[in-house]
């Protein structure tokens, strides 16, 4: 795995995420097909959450996507 950088964003696994709502990991992919979550894409095709916004998320404060963000999301599909 590579090294982050200093201010590189804290990401989170599917699984990790799905403990944190105590959900089934597939649930957490079917709320960033639905747009309730962003995901990113590792270059092997896996997901990943942005940490702040699941925390976020799980606070119940609703997060503002970007147009870009939505557009990588559904491009992504």
């Amino acid at each position: 795995m590579t090294s982050r950088t200093p201010d590189a964003e804290p990401l989170l696994t599917p699984a990790e995420v799905a403990t944190m709502f105590r959900v089934d990991p597939k649930t957490v992919t079917r709320w960033a097909k639905a747009g309730k979550l962003t995901s990113i894409r590792t270059l092997g095709g896996h997901r990943r959450y942005r940490e702040a916004e699941v925390r976020a998320l799980l606070q119940g404060i609703p997060q503002q996507r970007t147009d870009t963000e939505a557009k990588t999301e559904a491009a992504s599909g």
